[in-house]
């Protein structure tokens, strides 16, 4: 009996100079990174259908395109063009780094996650110092929750990329975690602001995994 399963369409599209094929409803940002292209990401989840693009770091040009897009919330094309290392997407992409470090602290020494860090990663790439000057520094000085028998919790650290939330949340369906209150004081707690021991918290240790700075750490690697 012949297969009559739904076949996928593959498209060609070129990024920084280099022809790839890719399924025509594939996220840019991961065929340009299954690829071997970097593109700076913090918030990207493979598995999230819904990117929250929030990170404003993954900025790419695309020809026909007048202003330059994230790489994450476009879908790959029969035909695009895409430059990754544009002068417009970069300067974009600093900008929103320079203001993310504009309110970490950088203590890569005595941090767990230095070498695996991808705040590190990304300023290596977009070639921008980690105690830049460029804004004025407002540092929050918020308690670290070390109540967990298994990780520390220090949200001076945290990106707000979101993703240890979707892991908890829609992922493993427990909803320990969420993001609270606006603006500045915005920040990743548990319901009522309790600590992570008393919030009903399994210790899986999901979220640490996906952290990608030192925000999340397990204790044994402290």
């Amino acid at each position: 009996m012949p297969f009559s399963g739904i076949q996928i369409k593959t498209v060609s599209l070129t990024i920084d100079g280099k022809e790839i094929a890719a399924p025509e409803d594939k996220n840019l940002l991961w065929v340009a990174l299954d690829h071997g292209t970097y593109i700076p990401n913090l918030c990207a989840i493979r598995e999230n259908r819904e990117p929250f693009a929030s990170c404003r770091l993954c900025f790419v040009e695309i020809e026909g395109k007048a202003k330059p897009v994230t790489a994450c919330t476009v879908l790959v094309a029969e035909g695009m063009v895409v430059n990754t290392k544009g002068a417009k997407a970069l300067s974009l992409a600093r900008t929103s780094f320079e203001l993310l470090l504009s309110s970490l602290p950088v203590d890569c020494a005595h941090c767990p996650k230095s070498g695996r860090c991808e705040v590190q990663k990304i300023a290596k790439y977009l070639g921008v110092k980690l105690n830049t000057k460029r804004f004025t520094k407002i540092i929050r000085d918020l308690p670290v929750d070390s109540s967990s028998p298994v990780f520390i919790y220090n949200p001076n650290k945290c990106v707000l990329c979101g993703r240890c939330v979707w892991v908890c949340q829609e992922k493993l369906g427990l909803g320990v975690i969420d993001f609270g209150y606006r603006g500045f004081r915005r920040v990743v707690t548990t319901f009522g602001n309790v600590p992570i021991a008393e919030s009903g918290c399994p210790s899986c240790g999901e979220c640490v995994k996906v952290c990608p700075v030192g925000a999340l750490v397990f204790k044994e690697a402290s």
